[in-house]
């Protein structure tokens, strides 16, 4: 759905903004290397040099610190493409999604984040909330698409963007097939195919 820049990569200046900078850089550093397991708070102040009160009354669980994560992946992701024509919008969101999965930090990352939500509520609502605000950020081509008349009108817009994704991370978690532009390519050319059969 989104390239995601590391946290706190573009955010304007404070004490908190840079507090919270530090430590969600230090727990996205903890999670692709250890996992959700490893994300305890204590250390998360050490590593980002960070009062531990300051931590525990700022986020208080690792779950809540996972979600603040998600939250601020969410706020500085990429926005959608412009083509001006869905089969290259679509073709682009696939190949982002497969660029950010394969990113040597940024795919483990996302697995540590979706265990994370197996395991924890409040990280797994943050989750569905990432996923809420990525999807409505590219739905937007689906929208335009319609009114281009590329699409029948009534097609749903989220489920079309989800329909791009939803193999990609499939393979990712499941079945460890290579996750490469002609992956991203094969899924976005069915959900096109999809969407203009009426399926969605």
């Amino acid at each position: 759905m989104a390239a995601v820049p590391p946290p706190g990569a573009v955010r304007p200046g404070g004490r908190t903004a840079r507090v919270r900078e530090a430590v969600l850089r230090a727990a996205g550093d903890t999670l692709v290397e250890k996992g959700f397991a490893g994300l305890d708070l204590a250390d998360i102040a050490r590593l980002a040099e960070v009062g531990k009160t300051t931590v525990y009354r700022r986020w208080g669980t690792p779950g809540a610190l996972a979600a603040d994560l998600l939250k601020d992946m969410a706020e500085t992701s990429l926005p959608r493409a412009r083509n001006g024509d869905v089969r290259a919008d679509l073709r682009d969101n696939a190949r982002l999604v497969v660029k950010t999965l394969t990113d040597p930090r940024q795919g483990r990352l996302f697995k540590a984040l979706i265990a994370a939500s197996l395991c924890d509520g409040e990280a797994a609502r943050a989750l569905q909330r990432f996923y809420a605000v990525r999807i409505e950020e590219w739905a937007g081509c689906v929208t335009d698409a319609v009114a281009r008349g590329e699409l029948p009108p009534g097609t749903d817009p989220r489920r079309v963007i989800a329909a791009v994704s939803a193999p990609l991370y499939y393979a990712l978690l499941n079945t460890g097939e290579a996750l490469d532009e002609a992956a991203a390519d094969r899924a976005a050319a069915a959900a096109l195919a999809a969407a203009r059969a009426g399926a969605l």
